[in-house]
């Protein structure tokens, strides 16, 4: 039998994993938009570290690797902000980031969140459809330039599909 994955809170230490897996994660959305100077794939590991220390962070965990990572923060309106939801190339549509995003929910819900909100570029077809899946609605797009558009969607509530 194979190892199973474990959600939890990342640790300090697992900085740099995380940033590699998103290099790697973000480099489909790169090639997507014709950009490679995405913020993901831009972002140092000290700025990393700085959001580890004041946002809430949950990693995927196959064994001692980390296969997957999600992050965000309860604003001063009690909005869950949502971001850098990625999962390794090899571990995508086992339901992975479904699993990230609701226990990432559950904590912000903790947190004092009463409602959540994420974005993605409007190519992103897959993004879209797990989020629309998850009971988010599009609230705003938001044109980047002639290539991107940015697309916000929030919902109210956490995620209660059964897992």
């Amino acid at each position: 039998m194979g190892m199973s994955v474990i959600i939890a809170a990342a640790r300090p230490e697992e900085a740099e994993q995380i940033l590699k897996l998103q290099y790697l994660g973000y480099q489909s959305e790169a090639e997507l938009y014709g950009d490679w100077g995405l913020e993901p794939l831009t972002q140092t590991l000290e700025s990393l570290k700085a959001e580890m220390a004041d946002h809430r962070v949950l990693v995927a965990r196959l064994g001692d690797e980390v296969v997957g990572s999600a992050r965000g923060w309860v604003d001063g309106n009690g909005t869950g902000q949502i971001g850098r939801l990625v999962v390794h190339p090899r571990m995508q549509r086992h339901g992975l980031g479904r699993r990230l995003l609701e226990a990432l929910e559950a904590g912000l819900a903790e947190d004092g969140a009463s409602s959540f909100e994420l974005f993605t570029g409007h190519r992103s077809l897959g993004n879209l459809r797990l989020y629309r899946r998850l009971g988010y609605r599009e609230t705003e797009v938001r044109e980047v330039s002639r290539r991107l558009s940015i697309v916000t969607l929030a919902k109210t509530g956490a995620t209660t599909l059964a897992a």
